[in-house]
């Protein structure tokens, strides 16, 4: 066993470090001086040279060799499966690739910040071919051969090819085309009216998160332009925005974080810093950020509790019951942002991001005619235009920072939410009844228990299996959707 307790011992460094560059990346994203982006880059392309080097270090290859597998327990032997498979890949790419990779990321989200601000698709595009070229130059690098996408893919859902996903995303999307058609025939729940000062807002998101379980003691609360959480075990922080004309984006953005990071929260302290003390993969992160925001927080009964809350912190704003503020928040309505999308349309979104970034990878389509391409695909699925870069093609941060198969991982951990929703709902009586009280810990407690402490444990699809006790599948949520919606909508 020396050998694997040597392995673990080395791992734990690397993930320690890994800690460290991704507080480079939260300091970025809202503390740091905008000045200091150059150098950032250099401080990002430094860090990601030592981390590649570990991850490919000689060493590895020598403990993974000496290690027998079936002398290990279940976390031994998923400890020593993801370890190899990182080792694996580390191998194929070139420590100056990934340093550069880092590097270039670095800038681009500077520039894309800068070119979103100032509405200007022509002063990003420049540094976007260079992050694009070297995404498919480390996809060619890893694919061996095989599908670009698929080989970019694993950082963000292992095990699970693109075809997968676009044969779920394919019969998703007939049922939710009709559903969303139908709504915005009927007639609309009323809207929000007023102002929400921004220290209300933010004093309520606080609050919320400590609803939701979040942790303070290991955790906190800050403002970026795209709400992100960040860190995992003992030190784990979240962002929010605020927009004093629609409170709603705060407060679902700050539970949508909540969710992961309670996941990252959650997670066994038996796997502090290895390859198991972190989500599973993206799909099943995003399945807790998901239910938490949607089938919890969404839900008539929370909404109840939130409806007073907000009653006592801003006032009268314009809608007279509960039962209204229910139909309010989960409004269907025209728009073009993917994070203020309601539950209808959210996943039509990100399967419009799906395909153009397979395309992009493929190289069927090239970055010059990327912007044209998104809003001729955009009018086609939404009716209607783009009408400006950042409702469009400068809306997300994703691309800019070279997170090429992290999109369709959002829809997946709808699906994910779907089967976790059915489960829990038979789990628990009386849910409910506690969530109307702002009650949360019966639900969260559930996901903790099945879910959340196994961390890497088990392989994505296999986590969600284990916790649902069946087998992944789209019609739980689409179920959820159409009953929901129908019953909001008179349908």
């Amino acid at each position: 066993m020396s050998s694997f307790n040597d392995l673990i011992a080395f791992q734990r460094e690397t993930q320690a470090l890994g800690q460290v560059a991704g507080r480079l990346g939260w300091d970025q994203e809202t503390m740091m001086p905008r000045a200091a982006a150059p150098q950032r880059a250099e401080e990002m392309a430094a860090m990601e040279s030592v981390l590649h080097a570990r991850r490919g270090d000689a060493r590895v290859a020598a403990w993974i060799a000496d290690i027998d597998a079936t002398s290990l327990e279940q976390a031994g032997q998923a400890q020593l499966r993801e370890i190899k498979r990182g080792y694996e890949r580390s191998q194929k790419v070139p420590v100056e690739l990934a340093s550069q990779l880092a590097r270039v990321t670095s800038q681009a989200q500077g520039i894309w910040a800068q070119a979103r601000a100032d509405e200007d698709v022509a002063a990003f595009l420049p540094i976007l071919k260079e992050v694009v070229a070297l995404r498919r130059e480390e996809g060619a690098a890893l694919a061996d051969g095989g599908d670009l996408y698929d080989a970019l893919l694993e950082d963000y859902e292992p095990y699970t090819a693109a075809s997968e996903i676009a044969d779920i995303f394919d019969a998703m999307r007939p049922r939710l085309v009709a559903l969303r058609a139908a709504c915005l025939e009927a007639e609309a729940p009323p809207a929000l009216q007023g102002h929400f000062p921004e220290a209300a807002q933010i004093a309520l998101s606080h609050k919320l998160a400590g609803a939701f379980g979040y942790s303070f003691n290991n955790g906190r609360i800050d403002k970026a332009v795209h709400p992100f959480s960040s860190g995992s075990g003992l030190d784990v922080r979240i962002t929010t925005r605020v927009d004093e004309a629609d409170p709603f984006n705060c407060f679902y953005s700050t539970i949508h974080e909540v969710g992961h990071a309670c996941y990252e929260q959650g997670i066994s302290s038996d796997y502090l810093l290895t390859p198991l003390g972190r989500g599973a993969s993206m799909g099943v992160h995003e399945s807790q950020s998901r239910i938490y925001e949607n089938q919890l927080g969404r839900g008539r009964a929370f909404t109840s509790w939130l409806y007073k809350e907000m009653r006592d912190a801003f006032g009268d704003f314009g809608i007279a019951s509960a039962k209204d503020f229910y139909r309010a928040v989960n409004r269907v309505k025209q728009g073009y942002i993917r994070t203020e999308a309601d539950e209808v349309q959210y996943n039509l979104h990100v399967m419009l991001r799906f395909g153009l970034e397979r395309a992009l990878m493929a190289g069927d389509l090239v970055v010059d005619d990327l912007e044209a391409a998104w809003n001729d695909r955009f009018k086609s699925d939404f009716g209607y235009g783009v009408d400006k870069p950042s409702n469009g093609l400068l809306q997300d941060v994703h691309w800019s920072v070279g997170l090429f198969g992290y999109f369709p991982t959002y829809s997946l951990g709808n699906v994910y939410a779907g089967c976790l929703n059915a489960a829990m709902r038979a789990a628990l009586s009386g849910l409910d009844d506690d969530l109307a009280k702002g009650d949360t810990s019966a639900a969260t407690g559930w996901l903790r228990e099945n879910l959340q402490q196994h961390g890497g444990l088990r392989k994505p699809a296999d986590t969600i299996t284990h916790a649902a006790g069946g087998a992944v599948s789209a019609a739980p949520l689409l179920d959820y959707l159409e009953l929901k919606f129908s019953e909001i909508y008179g349908l």
